[in-house]
């Protein structure tokens, strides 16, 4: 065998290693990779305090339902540290990629590449 047929056998194979790998990474990405744990509370608009919490109230009343019926400013607020009726240092933004559940166990949002999303109802 020559040197240069030895070499070109040699490439191949590291292709054909490297194409092996990259078909093992892509195919663990579309998985249901492990992503963030969100809890989702339902807060009263109209309740928040100078210290940036809010009060949480009963999550149905952030069902797209009880709002379409119903006037008030509800809504989900994400993450945050609860502490008995109140919950603060969280974000009124849905976090992407996170799994999202209510305190009732709903879930709001499923995390991880290539899942659909639906929102609380």
């Amino acid at each position: 065998m020559t040197a240069q047929k030895a070499r070109r056998m040699s490439s191949r194979a590291v292709r054909l290693g490297m194409l092996g790998a990259l078909s093992l990474t892509l195919a663990g990405c579309g998985s249901d990779a492990p992503s963030e744990e969100v809890d989702a509370y339902c807060v009263d608009q109209a309740s928040l305090q100078p210290d940036g919490s809010y009060q949480v109230v009963d999550e149905d009343n952030c069902d797209d339902d009880y709002r379409s019926s119903h006037a008030g400013g509800y809504y989900w607020y994400y993450g945050g540290l609860r502490s008995g009726t109140r919950v603060l240092n969280g974000s009124t933004i849905k976090p992407k990629g996170a799994h999202i559940t209510t305190p009732k166990g709903k879930t709001l949002q499923r995390g991880g590449f290539g899942n659909r999303s639906s929102s609380g109802g």
